[in-house]
């Protein structure tokens, strides 16, 4: 994942599991059991800045043709949904509908049902990723180019909004004269439906990148 695509939730996710002392679980979570390489694999991705879904957890420990075999599918995602159970996993929403979940560590430190002690990422890593991350949330919340990237939406807001009151003005002002222009009535119709869907997508977008 790319820093620039890390909304604000994603930030706090991966700044809880960063900052986050031992978590207690009650499932093993030792060298050898499948628990314990799902996380480490998680783990890897994270510590990227990056929420695997379950098919790259697949293809990063068995291999690319083991993520077309549905029976893998489904057993890997009923341990990851133990996992969650156990505090270990949180399972993200979906951006898209048809999207596979993605899946992030609450930790990366672990005291589990036998009181054994797992540690996911050294000191060293931890800081790495914790740098990526303060310029990911400098990127997105205070940085520069973010505050470019706004101004420069809000005017294109503001011109398309401009656009849309032209053109419904334009269609409300036609419609009440004697004679009617079909030519521009359709073409003012044409413009206020274009500028209304684009007016509509922009403010969605900006919406997601200001709202947690």
């Amino acid at each position: 994942m790319s820093e620039s695509r890390l909304t604000p939730s994603e930030i706090r996710f991966l700044q809880d599991a960063l900052n986050t002392d031992y978590k207690m679980s009650s499932i093993r979570l030792r060298e050898g059991e499948h628990q314990f390489g799902l996380a480490k694999a998680i783990a890897a991705f994270q510590l990227e800045l990056y929420f695997p879904d379950v098919k790259e957890i697949i293809k990063k420990l068995y291999g690319q043709e083991k993520t077309a075999d549905v029976q893998m599918v489904r057993k890997v995602q009923t341990i990851l949904k133990k996992m969650e159970k156990s505090n270990i996993v949180k399972i993200l929403p979906k951006k898209k509908p048809w999207e596979l979940q993605r899946y992030c560590l609450s930790s990366f430190k672990f005291q589990d049902v036998d009181k054994n002690i797992t540690v996911l990422a050294t000191d060293e890593q931890i800081k790495q990723a914790q740098n990526l991350l303060n310029s990911a949330s400098i990127h997105l919340h205070g940085g520069p180019g973010s505050k470019l990237g706004d101004i420069r939406v809000r005017i294109y807001t503001v011109v398309l909004a401009l656009i849309v009151a032209v053109a419904y003005s334009t269609l409300v002002w036609e419609v009440i004269q004697a004679i009617v222009s079909p030519l521009i009535l359709v073409s003012a119709f044409l413009i206020a439906i274009a500028g209304s869907v684009m007016l509509g997508r922009t403010l969605a977008r900006y919406e997601r990148r200001i709202l947690p």
